[in-house]
């Protein structure tokens, strides 16, 4: 089939996106040269079949780092392709993992609708319809019935999709689009959507629009479609060498074949393109390939990279605000996982990262090193407020009480002031597997070890009761895990409040934590097993940037630290609580 260049058809999809106005400014989309580019070549190459000119592309892949645009992007093509392509009966579906991300999409669409003027008189004369608890828009047509009167005619529809709810037959798309695709929980959706599915329709679209993904064992379809993207435009990048006399080693896929198996390498290559994909990747990934030692000398703190990763840097995305971050991620193993991820669009392929690095803990030393020395530094801390972090275990596992002093008079920063138990029995066993002087830490004063093979819980409870007694002691924090006998013998002494160990009570801890040992505002008295763990633990890390520790990653004991991360939890609830009335009015100072 002949190929050609519709500047019109092109032109038109761009005009149609530039007035609607972006969920950001409320003003007209301003199209950035990488998304007018794409654009253009999407909608203008053009194919002559059976003398009807159509569109040679039917699958846009875009893979780019998040904060460039590409939601609002979605948005705009769906509601193009809901009612600007000239589809009869159009069904545009928008395909996330779950409902929530559909809906960001969604949203952005019917803020467009009711903010254009030009739309929102099309939902007031009716002919466009919005449902926004069933996350469903209308294109509707108004015809004469035979008895003389009208009635509305639905003759396309703009729906929500998700992994976890969908019917498995019944869909004839002319329009899918996929945000997000690396977070399919799995491939069923996508399978659904695109097999057949489009049979129907002289010109269907696919588009895709993702990140990438944090996925190390590459199983996903996400790194599926990935791969085949990829290739194709390697494919037609070796072409292009080919026909200009190049040197086909300029291909990313095909720097390190061996020379002996390159001529078969970029003829099994070439066999890879499919002509109607239009593959558009940006990321350290896509420029630079998925080995690690290739990834390994980018210098990933040069800004030049982070412009060639992200598009839109420097306009939709604040350089300021990169900068701010690549400072921060600096610090962290798991804030640069991030960084790299999020920011310069690397798919990740480690399961665990670590957290803080020793040198900023070694930072935020608080007194004196000698056991006899800390105990009398100690004793300043008799009656000050204070919250407690319990985590618990049976045997193997250290448990461990950690308190934390908030800044109050006296205290220019909150301090740590850790307590750890093991058992004595097991102490060889222990120093063998996990390498580290147990015994030698006990004479120092860094940790207690119980007689038998288990935990004593009743020291536990009896430091926890000391505590109480030797400081305001207001709250302490227990993972549910094991603790339920314990608090329930507490609840007369201290007040118990349970922290369960996800993400959504780890993760804000984790990065208080890391704002203020970075500035300096949350100290530790020396302890070198408590250092230890902090330099044992690795993290889990999601897409919007949340953490939180994995004992099972781990490369050695944690509980200390996991306390820690408890107590901050903690004091973080007990400080947004909002005061009693009726004791605030018996302080001295209290006034409206």
């Amino acid at each position: 089939m002949a190929e050609r260049f519709s500047q019109e058809s092109g032109q038109f999809v761009c005009d149609f996106v530039s007035r609607l106005p972006t969920t950001d400014t409320g003003k007209p989309f301003q199209l950035y040269d990488w998304q007018r580019g794409a654009l253009m070549e999407f909608y203008g190459t053009m194919e002559e079949d059976a003398g009807e000119l159509l569109r040679k592309y039917w699958y846009l892949y875009l893979e780019i780092p998040k904060k460039n645009g590409k939601s609002e992007l979605a948005a705009a093509l769906g509601l193009y392709h809901l009612f600007g392509d000239g589809e009869l009966n159009a069904e545009v579906y928008v395909c996330a993992a779950d409902r929530e991300n559909a809906g960001i999409v969604f949203r952005a669409a019917v803020f467009m609708l009711e903010t254009a003027p030009w739309t929102a008189k099309m939902i007031a004369r009716g002919e466009l319809k919005v449902s926004k608890s069933q996350k469903r828009i209308e294109y509707r047509r108004r015809i004469r019935g035979k008895n003389g009167g009208y009635a509305w005619v639905t003759v396309g529809i703009m729906a929500v999709l998700s992994a976890e709810a969908y019917s498995k037959h019944g869909y004839k798309p002319s329009c899918v689009i996929f945000d997000e695709l690396h977070a399919q929980p799995s491939r069923d959706l996508w399978d659904v959507m695109t097999a057949g599915a489009g049979s129907g329709r002289k010109q269907p679209v696919w588009i895709v629009l993702t990140t990438a993904g944090d996925d190390p064992d590459r199983l996903s379809i996400g790194w599926e479609i990935h791969e085949k993207a990829a290739a194709i435009r390697d494919a037609r990048q070796l072409r292009r060498i080919r026909a200009e006399g190049g040197n086909s080693r300029q291909v990313l896929s095909l720097r390190h074949v061996e020379d002996v198996d390159l001529p078969a390498a970029e003829e099994a290559l070439l066999e890879r393109d499919l002509p109607n994909w239009l593959p558009i990747l940006y990321g350290l990934t896509a420029v630079f390939g998925d080995d690690p030692d290739d990834l390994a000398k980018v210098d990933i703190w040069d800004e030049s990279v982070w412009f060639l990763c992200n598009p839109s840097l420097g306009k939709h995305l604040s350089l300021r605000n990169i900068r701010i971050e690549a400072r921060d991620a600096k610090l962290s193993e798991a804030a640069e996982k991030l960084f790299r991820w999020l920011r310069l669009n690397q798919w990740i392929s480690t399961k665990a990262v670590g957290w803080l690095p020793l040198t900023l803990y070694d930072k935020c030393q608080w007194g004196p090193s000698r056991k006899a020395d800390r105990e009398i530094w100690l004793e300043q801390m008799r009656g000050k407020l204070c919250y407690g972090g319990v985590d618990l275990s049976t045997s193997r596992d250290m448990t461990a009480f950690v308190l934390l002093f908030p800044p109050q008079p006296g205290l220019d920063a909150a301090v740590l002031v850790p307590y750890i138990w093991r058992p004595k029995d097991t102490v060889d066993e222990a120093e063998k597997r996990d390498h580290v002087p147990y015994r030698d830490w006990e004479r120092a004063g860094f940790l207690r070890l119980c007689e038998g093979n288990i935990i004593d819980y009743d020291d536990v409870e009896q430091t926890i009761q000391e505590a109480a007694e030797r400081y305001d002691l207001k709250m302490v924090g227990f993972d549910p895990y094991l603790s339920r006998t314990i608090t329930q013998r507490l609840s007369k002494h201290v007040t118990t409040i349970e922290i369960p160990q996800d993400l959504k009570n780890m993760s804000p801890a984790m990065k208080e934590m890391d704002t203020m040992m970075e500035t300096r505002q949350l100290l530790h008295v020396h302890n070198t097993c408590f250092r230890w763990t902090f330099g044992n633990v690795r993290c889990y890390v999601d897409g919007n940037g949340n953490i939180k520790p994995l004992k099972n990653r781990s490369v050695g004991r944690i509980d200390p630290t996991v306390a820690s991360i408890i107590v901050v939890a903690v004091w973080m609830i007990a400080r947004n609580q909002k005061p009693d009335l009726a004791e605030a009015m018996r302080t001295r100072d209290y006034h409206l």
